[in-house]
This record gives C-alpha cells, structure tokens and sequence, in this order.
C-alpha cells in the first residue's frame, strides 16, 4: 500500500538541527540505492533512486551514503510504499564523516618504516657481497695443490667445498628472510600513504526516519535535481530532391546529445529529456525604477579613500562549452537499420520525450547521442544566393513545420539525396512555421554579378550643394538543369538613418519581388521559375545624396 498520511507522502529536506525535535527512533538501518530514472533539461537534470529493505516495526532511521555530493539538497523528495503504513517524517543530507588523520603521527610511522626498510635493504645488499666472495673464491682458489706444489688430501678438498657452500646458503637464508621483511614493510608504507593522502568523501549521506505499523518490505523512491547535466538538440536533414515521377520530401531527425558530470554513473536507466529550462526560475524578474536627472559630479576622494579602480571588477559569466555535434557522415545502406526513438508527451508548456528501454551513461564519459523523434514532410526546393557576397547558387529546401513539439535552435547535418554535404543551423520553430533549410552548392546554376558603373560626384544646378555617389549592377543567371527550378537573388539597397543622407533606387533597376527579406531593412529579393537552359539578367542601381560639406561612408548596420 501507498503512504495513507498525504501530507507525509512526499517530503522535502527538513535541517539536520531540527533532529533534536523528533522522537528518538529504534534502529539505525544502512541501505544502498539505485537509479532508476533520469530526466534531462538543457540545463539539468531530475534523477529518482530507488531504495528497497525490510523496515522493522516501529521507528527506524534509514541511511544511504551514495548519493552525488552536487545534488541539490532542497529538492530532495522522498515517496514510498509497502506491505503496512509507512510515515515519512524527516529527511537530512550531509557529507559522510572522513575518519580523523593525525599527520605528523602518520609521518613519524612511516619515516621509521622507511629507516627499517633502509637496514634491511643494507642486510640484503651485505649477503649478496658475502654469496659472491664466496663464489669467486671457489672458482679461483687452486685448493688441490698445496704450498710447494704437492698434492692436498682429499679431506682438505672436502672441508674446503663445504666452507664455501655453507657461506653460500648462509647468504642466500639472510636475503630471503630480509626480503620477506622488506615486501611486509612496503604494504605497510603502502598502506600509511593511502591514508595520509585520503580525500574527502566524494559522496553525500541521506537519512530518512521512517515508522512502519508493522514489519514489511518497503521501497522507497528518492527524487532529488542536479546541475552538471544537459542535453542540446541536433538534427539529420535528409532531402530526397525527388524525380520526374516523385515528388522532394525531406526527413528531418530529432536527436538529443547528452552529457552529464555529476559524480555518479547512470547505469540502465528510464531516460528522458524535456525542454523545460529549471535553471530560470519561476517568476519573471522584478523591475525597479528608472530616475531621469543630471549627472552628478563626482566628488573629490579623501586621502587614503579607496577609488573605484582599485575594486576588484565583475566577474565575466562563462559560457557553457559548446558541445559539437556528433553526427555519423557515412553513406547509406540500400536498407537502412531502424533507429530506436523516444516516445514524446507533448503539453501545453513543455514537451518530454521519453527513450525506450534502459541506458547507460556515466559521469564524464563524453556526449552520448539518442534519436527522439523524425518526421517527413514535402519539401519545396528552390535556389538562393547572394552575389554580392558569394556567386554560389545555394539549394534551399522549405517546409512546414508540422510536429506539436516546438523545433529547439540547433545543429543539423545536412544530406542531399543520401550524400553528407555539409552541417547547418535551425532556429527555434513552432508547429506550422515555414522553415528553411541549404542543402548545400548547385553547380548547375552559374550566377556572375558585374559593377556597370560607379561614379562619385557633385550635384547642383548653379551652385554644388552635395556630393553623389552612383552605382549600378547587373546579374546574370543560367539555369544548367533539364527542368525548370525556383531562383531568389538577393541584394543591398543601403538604408539611410540621416534625413540629410538620400537613397534612391534608380529607374532602371528590375522591380524586385520581395524588400525587406528576414525583417532586415534595405535587404531586396528577385524571385522567379528558370526555365530549363533559360538566361536571365537583373539589373540593380541606385544613388546617394548628401551635403558637400560632409563625408559618408556606407558600413554594416549594427
């Protein structure tokens, strides 16, 4: 059964220093957790432990010491069942206590290990001495030939072997027994700077003081947030440009890249992600007041005042790294291997899509990648370029936007009938947005703009009163395929910002289609059906007026 007591069944972290106002519980029960679930944010992550043991009857207090020291503590919440009523009362996170090292007693025992080790080693080193003189006096010594060159008896030849054998052993006894000592003696310095060199416990304690009605087996399910863990969106675009009986259609993948160093591994999860942001909060921010007045003059610092410059300055927020996408670019199979994909519950405010089956990701181990979503859609195909810049003709594939779940800005690999052609970007889209997509050059459509003129002048009927700048262009466009295609050509006309500075498009200018493209002033488009083999010219002009008195430069808008 479920916890009876509603106000009890979920719980949040209560302050170790309320413990003293409980009542005193049985027994203090060690457990180990679980994860089971994780849901990533692009700027976190929930993840739910679950926690199974046999509760007494009564009062008990229930420890785990394996969770992540980065967790949030105030999100901790607690949710249980089991055979009998269970009450949850409350619930303390706190770093496990690190045994106490007293270092200079630490020091002092291993220094006298260490001058062990050194009296042992100069034992070793003495035997070994010892073995070779032996050795070398046996070979060396003509123990057969007496003073004057007579014959030994045989007996002295016996004594003389067994002198030299029994110093061999001898040696060989007091380096075996030395070394021993000496392995013992390493495992113990071993051991001593292991311990000088502990580190802190690397992962947090929580305790749960739980009261069971009756002995049962309970399981506990421990939800807590973390912050070292996110998820980006990437996309494959794939674009099937379509034939003569078939028409573009293009497959746009949802992927997810997740990464996560939060100090524990996620083993055979329940993954998810969800586009909800935690890390903004949940109220907009507050505005305070705007005063309106002259400015105010400084006063003169006082001897020994400390100015402005000597403050240290605001620390600049840094940028999460920007992970790269990691999509595969190799060719396609004739028959392509399905793709697991997530299953998306979409609302009103967020959409979380869940991976089926379990996962696998650990703390630090890099970005894993997981298809959540596809769609295919058709596509209407059509080349754009901007000549004023670059002469390449873009193939550009536009579509709707049909899934419920908004498309998150991201990056996208792009492929053109089955080919990688290059990576891209897509911006934030809602459901029934136009969005467009390149695809990369079409070497078949060939595009050259050419300056017709350029003049800088005077104006004026008697009298000069400003000076002209005059320019004009002409693009040509050939359409190298068999069938005919959409062009968008587009171009400058410069924006003025001074009602002294006139800008004037010249009568001989072909009318454009569309100004103003992308909400950006003075951005022009030219739009048409190229015909098969067809060549078209555009032609493009215009004029500047201003005071002779004055310069103009034409620069990017900011």
């Amino acid at each position: 059964m479920r916890i009876t007591a509603r106000c009890l069944a979920t719980t949040s972290l209560v302050l170790v220093t309320m413990a003293a106002a409980s009542p005193s519980w049985a027994a203090d029960l060690g457990a180990s957790s679980a994860i089971d679930t994780v849901t990533v944010y692009p700027d976190g992550a929930t993840v739910t432990r679950v926690i199974t043991v046999d509760l007494p009857s009564g009062d008990s207090t229930l420890f785990a010491k394996d969770f992540p020291l980065g967790l949030d503590t105030s999100s901790i919440r607690v949710e249980g069942q089991g055979g009998a009523k269970l009450t949850i009362g409350t619930i303390d996170a706190r770093p496990p206590r690190a045994a106490p090292v007293n270092l200079p007693e630490l020091e002092k025992r291993i220094e006298a290990l260490n001058d062990q080790r050194a009296d042992l080693q100069g034992a070793i080193d003495s035997a070994n001495a010892r073995r070779k003189f032996a050795e070398h006096f046996a070979e060396a010594s003509p123990v057969g030939i007496g003073e004057k060159g007579e014959a030994r008896p045989i007996a002295e030849w016996r004594a003389a072997f067994a002198a030299v054998g029994e110093e061999i052993a001898n040696a060989d006894t007091a380096i075996r027994d030395a070394t021993r000592k000496l392995r013992e003696i390493d495992r113990q310095i071993a051991e001593l700077e292991v311990e000088r060199k502990a580190k802190p416990p690397s992962k947090l304690e929580v305790r749960m003081d739980v009261a069971a009605a009756a002995a049962t087996k309970a399981t506990l399910r421990v939800t807590y947030n973390v912050r070292n863990a996110r998820w980006l969106p990437l996309y494959d675009a794939r674009l099937d440009t379509g034939a003569k009986d078939r028409k573009p259609q293009l497959e746009l993948v949802r992927r997810a890249e997740i990464t996560q160093s939060t100090g524990e591994d996620w083993s055979n999860v329940t993954l998810g992600v969800s586009t909800v942001r935690i890390s903004r909060g949940g109220s907009a921010p507050e505005l305070g007041s705007l005063v309106a007045q002259y400015p105010q003059v400084p006063k003169p610092l006082a001897l020994g005042t400390a100015s402005d410059l000597a403050r240290p300055a605001p620390v600049a927020r840094q940028m999460q790294p920007h992970l790269s996408a990691k999509v595969a670019e190799a060719g396609e199979l004739r028959e392509r291997a399905d793709e697991q994909q997530a299953v998306a519950e979409i609302g009103d405010f967020q959409a979380t899509f869940k991976i089926p089956g379990r996962v696998s990701l650990g703390a630090a181990e890099g970005a894993k990648s997981l298809r959540i979503a596809s769609m295919t859609v058709p596509a209407d195909l059509a080349v754009r370029a901007a000549p004023v810049m670059d002469p390449t003709a873009f193939l550009e594939a536009s579509f709707k936007q049909t899934d419920e779940a908004t498309l998150l800005p991201g990056k996208v690999a792009i492929y053109r009938d089955g080919v990688f052609v290059g990576r891209g970007k897509i911006s934030a889209s809602a459901k029934d947005d136009i969005v467009r997509l390149g695809f990369g050059a079409d070497d078949k459509i060939k595009i050259e703009r050419a300056v017709l003129k350029r003049n800088e002048g005077s104006a004026g009927l008697l009298v000069t009163t400003s000076k002209t700048d005059e320019r004009s262009f002409k693009t040509t466009i050939r359409n190298g395929h068999d069938f005919p295609i959409k062009v968008a050509i587009e171009d400058q006309l410069p924006v003025s910002e001074n009602e002294d500075i006139v800008v004037e498009m010249l009568p001989s200018t072909t009318a454009p289609t569309a100004s103003n493209i992308r909400d950006k002033r003075g951005v022009l488009e030219w739009s048409f059906d190229a015909k098969p083999g067809e060549v078209r010219d555009i032609n493009f002009a215009w004029r500047i007026r201003w005071p002779k008195d004055k310069s103009m430069v034409i620069v990017p808008a900011g």
